[in-house]
């Protein structure tokens, strides 16, 4: 019977502890509310830190948050309870394999002149170490050499080293996500070591420098992560992709749960393939540099690219990207469009963007960006603003952007500017340049009115002639009855000649007061050559610094009147009340 007591009151006084223990000890023992604390205290799932390199605008990054880490090596550190969920947070994205080496004994590795290198064979135990963090990686970003890269460059001796590990490859088990930068035809076949039946997300950067061919070992490599990874939705293939993607196709229609592409030259097979996948959001890509064929026209009728919200084509010339829309039916929210040899685009662009209009569906599209390079010096080429008329049925439109090379005109006028106005209510960012030496530009009331009848706008690029403004004292009177556009930070006024930058900062600081910047084709200054705005970036730049003083300037002078009015009526009243006494 004691000993029965004896138990009776052990068990009691546990359950009496945990009934009094705190409440957030309590909840601090339950694995996942532990993890989502300590998430919001780690890097997101996805970095969103340093940019790296020239990824064609794709945004990859890396891990780069020295607080985090060092919170999370502190919690790591406090009790046991902590230390799983913050050391797989602290692992989770790595900019590279080094952090992995530099926590192997000091006695494997040395550094020699920026590089890491090994003075030995790797053991057991050092696999055992390697193995204690390599599965809690999630995200890796590799960079192959060390002219692109703030990181160490292994030699080869690590890479063949880690090629031969105690158990099955991969490296990282649980990677997800991988980027290899700046690959060449010597790096390219490490690629393997990482690749798992998990990656979602896989990005290959070519280097730019270093020679690279894509013959038949590349080409097996690239069928050989295909079949390893049979669940990528993102893949990217970036930098001189156009002078071997082709190969690449035959992996892409190897993967049907694609949710993102970007490359280079894709044939008809992959683009049929991909046009067939439901999943399918975001596609960039380079068309062939031959006609599509009528069969892969003909296949194009049917509903393809039903998911497909951006579309961002690179096309030789114009025809070959008539072509591909000639039996188009696609709902996209913004189409890019890049014709890299200029010699008659400009001349097939109104046909062009009559078949975009044909094409997409009017509700659903928002962006629209046009860009020809490669003009040849033909001064007579020039772009009416009627071309933009079908456009006009995009109601929904928010960006509208056209960039041509300095030798083409772009007609631009106020009856064509305000028609854009009316028809694009919801717009944003408006951007179209040109030939900068054109006469054909609009006026500051135009301009004006523009700002009317879209108040969202906050970026605006188009030539306007300011001579008006320019000749003229600044008025007493606020402009435009104090009508202003507060939306509006970003102004871009290519080859505007002005001698007045008084006159121009008083007028835009009234009609868009919180401008942040003015600028012409480029934020280099040194990069204008041959171009107006080259001579008169010093004025243009004066117009920049004082538009966010004039507000305050004249707010002052408003006080000083009032308080002068005020002044005037006390002292008036005053007068009147000793004179009521006498």
């Amino acid at each position: 019977m004691e000993a029965e007591s004896a138990e009776h009151q052990r068990t009691h006084n546990r359950s009496s502890s945990a009934s009094f223990s705190p409440a957030s000890t309590r909840c601090i023992m339950i694995a996942e509310l532990r993890w989502n604390i300590f998430d919001l205290v780690g890097p997101p799932d996805t970095p969103v830190t340093r940019t790296v390199g020239d990824l064609s605008g794709t945004g990859w990054v890396f891990f780069d948050f020295p607080r985090t880490r060092k919170t999370l090596l502190a919690l790591a550190l406090t009790c046991k309870l902590f230390s799983e969920p913050a050391l797989n947070l602290l692992w989770r994205h790595l900019g590279g394999i080094e952090p992995l080496i530099r926590c192997l004994p000091q006695s494997l590795w040395k550094q020699n002149r920026g590089r890491l290198e090994f003075q030995r064979a790797m053991t057991l135990d050092d696999w055992s170490i390697f193995c204690k963090y390599n599965h809690r990686v999630r995200s890796l970003l590799n960079q192959c050499h060390r002219q692109y890269s703030r990181d160490m460059n292994y030699n080869a001796e690590i890479w063949r080293a880690l090629s031969c590990p105690p158990f099955s490859l991969p490296l990282l088990p649980n990677l997800t996500s991988l980027t290899w930068i700046e690959a060449s035809d010597e790096t390219l076949q490490y690629i393997q070591l990482f690749v798992t039946p998990k990656l979602t997300m896989l990005n290959i950067s070519a280097a730019y420098l270093v020679p690279f061919t894509f013959g038949p070992s590349e080409q097996s490599i690239f069928l050989s992560i295909a079949k390893s990874c049979p669940s990528i939705s993102h893949f990217d293939f970036g930098r001189n992709a156009d002078d071997y993607t082709e190969s690449v196709g035959d992996t892409l229609q190897l993967w049907s749960q694609l949710t993102s592409v970007r490359t280079g030259t894709l044939s008809e097979a992959a683009i049929l393939h991909l046009s067939n996948l439901p999943s399918l959001r975001i596609l960039k890509f380079t068309l062939p540099s031959i006609l599509i064929s009528a069969d892969t026209q003909k296949l194009l009728q049917r509903p393809v690219f039903c998911a497909l919200q951006e579309l961002n084509i690179s096309s030789r010339n114009m025809v070959f990207l008539d072509a591909f829309l000639k039996e188009l039916t696609i709902t996209p929210k913004v189409v890019a469009f890049t014709i890299k040899d200029g010699v008659g685009s400009v001349r097939a662009l109104p046909d062009m963007i009559s078949r975009l209009s044909n094409a997409c569906a009017y509700n659903s599209m928002q962006q629209v960006q046009l860009n020809i390079t490669g003009q040849p010096a033909d001064h007579e080429a020039s772009i009416e603003a009627a071309s933009f008329q079908p456009l006009f049925a995009f109601r929904n439109l928010r960006k509208f952007s056209l960039a041509v090379d300095v030798h083409c005109v772009v007609r631009m006028d106020d009856a064509a500017l305000l028609k854009m106005a009316k028809a694009w209510p919801l717009l944003e960012n408006l951007s179209i340049t040109g030939y900068s030496h054109s006469s054909h530009r609009v006026t500051p009331h135009t301009f004006v009115l523009l700002l009317r009848h879209c108040p969202r706008l906050v970026s605006v690029a188009i030539p306007v002639n300011w001579s008006m403004i320019d000749m003229h004292a600044i008025p007493r009177d606020v402009p435009y009855q104090g009508f202003s556009h507060n939306a509006l930070s970003h102004l871009a006024f290519e080859g505007s000649k002005i001698e007045n930058p008084i006159s121009i900062a008083a007028f835009i600081s009234a009609i868009a007061p919180n401008v942040k910047s003015i600028q012409g084709d480029s934020d280099d200054e040194d990069s204008f050559e041959d171009d107006v705005f080259s001579e008169h970036y010093p004025a243009w730049r004066m117009v920049q610094d004082l538009i966010p003083a004039l507000p305050i300037i004249r707010e002052q002078g408003m006080r000083i009147m009032l308080n002068r009015s005020l002044q005037g009526s006390y002292s008036h009243h005053g007068v009147a009340q000793r004179g009521g006494r006498q």
